[in-house]
């Protein structure tokens, strides 16, 4: 309407002005008169201005009689049901349980080194050998020791039965063929452990002492470092609000920061024991390797599923409000009024759980309701309103 005004003036404007004006103009501009031409800028301002104030008074008629233009212009977007899936974010590191530090069993010179760092070992596998002090030589010496008394048991053993010989005579070869025996297992024993074995099936982490250093157990004494990375899982403490949602077989999103990277998981098991210095409770997530590229101590952050909808209404967080009673409200647009004059309408609504920047809605709005987004700040209840969707 306002487009239409203007143009219409500004055809009665050209028109009054007509030739005369603009042969009038051409003959200042082509007179080369300088006096004459300032005199004319001046007296077209001056037709400008007072042209000027004729619209803001048109403008101002326009508005007092055209409704629409106070309307306000708001946006709406359309309640529908979807799956909703809320998240329950805490933060971990990565931990393995085979995660170890091997130390020496016996002092001495450690001899020999089998393995380098990075190199993958199985169970029971040799890494090194500490010198064992003459205890191998000892060991021989033993056996034969055994052997002998072994014979000379047996030998006496078939005598007895032929009822040659003592019982006692019987008894001493059989107690000393067993001493014999111990002996040597205890002897076996100590010889082992200048043997030192892989504990578990890992990757050596890091060789700790070069050939050539004196070992001895205890602190400080490390030879090496495995690590096992096909284990590895991240615990993490959970509020005990969430015990009944957070249990074993829930699903998890897990993010690693460093990595850029994520990993969908279950929960393995949760703690039986409630923390009560900060009241939480533990639970595990295993987390697969990713080709090596998850570390021991890597942090993660754990978005655990405690909570799903498959019939949900989600709306933004920022266009809900709230009275005076604590209930929040939205405002939809009328069902009955939306094709020909929309009217705001106020709903009191219940909402649940947030995740985001959308709250979901268990009461209060239904499946296909217009809801006002854009706008909604500036409506009343039962106010018409102009609706303007992209």
């Amino acid at each position: 309407m306002k487009k239409t005004i203007y143009i219409t003036l500004t055809a009665i404007v050209l028109a009054s002005c007509g030739g005369s004006s603009s042969k009038s103009l051409e003959k200042v501009i082509t007179s080369k008169d300088i006096e004459a031409m300032r005199a004319k800028h001046v007296e077209i301002s001056a037709e400008k201005k007072a042209l000027e104030l004729q619209l803001k008074s048109l403008d101002s008629a326009i508005a007092l009689l055209d409704d629409s233009a106070k309307l306000p212009l708001v946006t709406t977007i359309k309640a529908k049901l979807q799956k909703f899936d809320h998240y329950l974010e805490l933060q971990g590191d990565v931990m393995t349980k085979q995660n170890v530090l091997i130390y020496p069993e016996m002092s001495g010179t450690l001899n020999k080194v089998y393995v380098k760092e990075g190199q993958k070992v199985s169970k029971g596998q040799l890494l090194a050998t500490i010198d064992d002090g003459g205890l191998s030589s000892q060991l021989a010496q033993l056996k034969t020791q055994a052997e002998l008394s072994k014979t000379t048991f047996e030998r006496q053993k078939r005598l007895w039965e032929q009822n040659i010989g003592s019982e006692i005579q019987y008894l001493q070869a059989k107690t000393n063929y067993e001493a014999q025996q111990n002996a040597v297992k205890q002897m076996e024993s100590q010889v082992a452990k200048s043997s030192i074995r892989a504990p578990f099936t890992g990757v050596i982490d890091d060789v700790i002492k070069d050939e050539g250093t004196v070992v001895s157990p205890g602190p400080g004494s490390e030879i090496f470092r495995i690590v096992n990375l096909s284990n590895m899982y991240i615990e993490v403490e959970v509020p005990e609000s969430h015990l009944p949602n957070v249990t074993p077989g829930k699903d998890v999103k897990v993010y690693f920061p460093v990595l850029g990277d994520s990993v969908a998981t279950k929960i393995r098991q949760t703690g039986n024991f409630i923390n009560p210095s900060n009241r939480s409770f533990t639970a595990e997530i295993p987390v697969p390797s990713l080709d090596g590229k998850i570390k021991p101590n890597l942090t993660a952050r754990v978005m655990i599923n405690d909570y799903s909808n498959d019939n949900a209404i989600l709306i933004p967080q920022s266009i809900l409000s709230e009275n005076a009673n604590g209930e929040q409200y939205v405002f939809l647009v009328d069902a009955d009024s939306i094709k020909n004059d929309p009217v705001a309408k106020k709903v009191v609504i219940k909402t649940g759980k947030t995740q985001g920047d959308f709250v979901e809605v268990l009461s209060g709005i239904n499946d296909g309701d217009a809801v006002i987004d854009e706008g909604a700040r500036s409506v009343k209840e039962g106010q018409k309103v102009k609706i303007k969707n992209s």
